[in-house]
Parts: structure tokens; C-alpha cells; sequence
């Protein structure tokens, strides 16, 4: 399994306020969308055992699952559309159950850090995976060893607040770059994917 953890801080957490005629103007929530169909699609179809969820104003979580999803496209407009739907439906996660938006698509009551406990515990390591915080100021992605069951978190196009760098740093086995140039958050998980599919770069 390969999961993806984005940090959006400036989504708004109202549905009213995400129009699909201005998906940058909801915070960037157009660069989500992209990091969801980086994570998700391949070319003419879907990948396999890969999560993608949206760490939205350290409040709400929303979660993709490749493996269930159903009648998703890549799109920002389509997928900007089933965050607002599952922004749509926080009344019904209740504590840390999720609300059910559409197959594969869940919405919990979790900011940051309840997400990484849940994916990794408080240590990093377990129960789904080994966090790798992907950031520039990190060690070159070619020299490393890809990890079991990675968890990767990224920001979006802010840097990590001192909060969720502690909560990051708390947990994180390690920290990576994906190349000597800044990237997009959505490309650096298409680059990530490249890195996973060749192991590491050594099998094409």
C-alpha cells in the first residue's frame, strides 16, 4: 500500500464556500485535486493500493482509496466536487468514524495529527506504514531505499507550519527530496510513483 498525506490549510472546511467555477479560490483546493488524480489515476485507468487523503484546515480528513473508488474522473472539477460533497457530509463523522461520501471516498473528524496516529501511531512505524516526509531540505530520493508500506506527507503550496512540522518530525523515519528543483505537490507525487514503480530507479 502507498499513501499520500497533503496538508491543505486554506481549504475552507463550509461546502457553500467551494464554487466549481473558482476551484483555485477555495484555498487551492485546485492543487489537491491534482495530487488526488497524481495519486490515484494512471493512463487510462486507476491504480492499485494507493490512498490519498486531504488534511483539510487541521480539521477534516478526506480520503481516497483507489482500490473502492468508483465513477471518479481526473478532473479538478470532479474531484473538487466529491471534497465538497464529503465536506457536505461532516455532520454524519461522528468522533473518529468516518462518514461514507461515495465508494471509496471518506470523510473523518481528524486534523493532522490524529491522521498520522492512525496511519502510523506515534512513532511512525505502524499500523499501515513508515512515514517519509517528502521536503526540499531533504536527503536525494535517488540515494534511498524505497520503504514498505510508505506514508509520504507533503504540503500544499505553503510550506509546513511549526506545528506540522513537529507532528511530521515526531513520526517521520525520514525526510526526502525529489529533485534539485521545486516541484508541485501533485508533480512530486508523480515522481514519487516513478521511484516506487522502478524500485527505486534499478527496474524499468
Amino acid at each position: 500500500m502507498r499513501q499520500f498525506v497533503v496538508i491543505g490549510r486554506d481549504v475552507p472546511t463550509d461546502p457553500d464556500a467551494i464554487s466549481l467555477s473558482d476551484i483555485p479560490g477555495a484555498g487551492r483546493l485546485d492543487l489537491l485535486c491534482r495530487c488526488v488524480s497524481a495519486g490515484v489515476f494512471l493512463s487510462h485507468g486507476i491504480r492499485e493500493s494507493v490512498r490519498v487523503h486531504l488534511a483539510i484546515a487541521d480539521e477534516f480528513t478526506v480520503s481516497f482509496d483507489s482500490d473502492a473508488l468508483r465513477h471518479l474522473h481526473p478532473d479538478e472539477r470532479n474531484v473538487a466536487a466529491r471534497v465538497r460533497d464529503a465536506l457536505d457530509a461532516r455532520d454524519e463523522a461522528i468522533g473518529y468514524m468516518p462518514a461514507d461520501v461515495s465508494p471509496g471516498v471518506e470523510l473523518r473528524r481528524m486534523g493532522l495529527d490524529a491522521t498520522l496516529d492512525r496511519l502510523v501511531g506515534a512513532d511512525g512505524r505502524g499500523p499501515d506504514g513508515t512515514l517519509v516526509q517528502l521536503h526540499e531540505d531533504g536527503a536525494p530520493l535517488i540515494d534511498a531505499e524505497p520503504p514498505e508500506d510508505p506514508v509520504f506527507v507533503l504540503s500544499d503550496h505553503h510550506d509546513f507550519a511549526p506545528d506540522e512540522a513537529a507532528a511530521v518530525d515526531e513520526r517521520a523515519d525520514r525526510r526526502l527530496r525529489v529533485g534539485p528543483e521545486l516541484l508541485h505537490a501533485d508533480h512530486a507525487i508523480t515522481v514519487v510513483h516513478n521511484w516506487l514503480d522502478t524500485e527505486g530507479y534499478a527496474s524499468y
